[in-house]
């Protein structure tokens, strides 16, 4: 069975690492002699996954104006008001490889939640029309992001697999039978031990990652997470260890990471963690770390997956559904309004210091569970050829 994951933006986002990481070995574990080849708009990024049967250039491509191609997508719009032909061209990349291929995965798990995508409409509407099994791995979408056009694709889809319950029940209700529940497959990732750096306190440091993403779009935020930092300075001994997970130009968490870094490290409490470590590498600091506070999703399921009491920030679809199914509700996760508010944030975390050992408890319950489920994922997806 040869398998193509598509829509992967490149691994210097460390949670498109992971996904693609752990579901490699996911497939590979379960599914005998499956060949999985990635396309990626940065395959020089991807070397790092060694599991892979191939890295393709999945970048797209802008179509010369003037030339032949131009002048041809040019008259299927003006005259058919038709974008296929263009798109594509655009996407050709990513097309060409389709027949050599059994099944192709949409791996981008959040695509979704940015609004219409007519490049993976097109592209998963060839794979359709060259009889292929289309698949949409590990997804989340609000009932916000949903459009007529969306769920026009989302019909087209052999199996969406959704990674939380929120997303499973919303896709339900628009009348999609091709949905199955799963979970993100990082929750199985493996994790990697570095030494620890100095300053570290073995079982009573803090991680806390922050992202350009949050803060963009409340940046009374960014005053918000300083007044934080200070309140674990001043009013506990544990030490800080400022985690990036996302390291891509115009959206690098190490840069706005730094900033805190230098405002704070006279105090001897506050640790920079490298920016050129891999996910197995960051999930082995996080899974060393007391708590965990974090906007990026990849690096609180590196915590959960560990039992590290964990504070969200920066309210998502994906960030919901996974806390309620891990706790049975919502908990610990702010939404991105109340960013901007000193005193939620530091009651957030004072909540997750007060209930530490029972959050431990409950995520030793959990996280076998959520295991399972991204196995099923994997389960699913080979009965598309019982």
């Amino acid at each position: 069975m040869r398998i193509l994951m598509f829509a992967h933006n490149g691994s210097l986002n460390r949670g498109c690492e992971a996904i693609v990481r752990s579901s490699t070995s996911l497939i590979k574990e379960k599914i005998n002699g499956a060949q999985v080849y990635l396309a990626s708009a940065k395959p020089e990024t991807d070397q790092l996954i060694t599991k892979l049967d191939g890295i393709y250039d999945g970048s797209s491509q802008r179509i010369k104006k003037y030339s032949f191609t131009w002048l041809r997508s040019s008259l299927h719009v003006k005259l058919f008001n038709d974008e296929s032909y263009a798109l594509g061209k655009m996407n050709n990349n990513i097309v060409k490889h389709i027949p050599s291929m059994d099944i192709c995965l949409s791996i981008g798990g959040d695509n979704y939640c940015y609004g219409e995508q007519p490049g993976w409409y097109e592209i998963n509407r060839r794979v359709k029309a060259q009889g292929k099994k289309l698949v949409l791995w590990g997804c989340s979408i609000g009932a916000e992001d949903m459009s007529e056009r969306k769920l026009a694709d989302l019909k087209l889809f052999d199996l969406i697999l959704a990674r939380e319950t929120l997303t499973y029940e919303m896709l339900k209700s628009k009348g999609l039978n091709n949905v199955k529940l799963c979970a993100d497959p990082a929750f199985t990732m493996e994790k990697e031990e570095l030494n620890l750096p100095d300053g570290w306190q073995a079982g009573n440091t803090v991680g806390l990652n922050f992202s350009p993403l949050v803060s963009d779009k409340n940046p009374q935020s960014q005053q918000a997470v300083r007044d934080l930092i200070r309140h674990i300075i001043e009013t506990t001994d544990m030490t800080i260890a400022l985690t990036p997970h996302v390291i891509e130009g115009g959206n690098n968490d190490f840069e706005i990471l730094q900033k805190y870094y230098e405002e704070f490290k006279h105090t001897g409490r506050v640790i920079l963690l490298p920016n050129d470590l891999n996910a197995t590498q960051y999930k082995g600091y996080i899974a060393r770390m007391r708590f965990f506070i974090g906007a990026r999703t990849h690096a609180t399921i590196a915590a959960y997956s560990n039992y590290v009491p964990t504070l969200v920030l920066g309210y998502s679809i994906k960030s919901k559904g996974i806390a309620k199914d891990l706790f049975g509700e919502e908990k610990l996760v702010l939404n991105l309004k109340e960013l901007s508010n000193s005193t939620k944030l530091i009651s957030g975390f004072k909540e997750m210091v007060a209930e530490e050992d029972e959050i431990k408890r409950k995520l030793q319950v959990a996280i076998p569970h959520m295991k399972q489920m991204s196995y099923k994922a994997v389960e699913h997806l080979d009965e598309l050829f019982q």
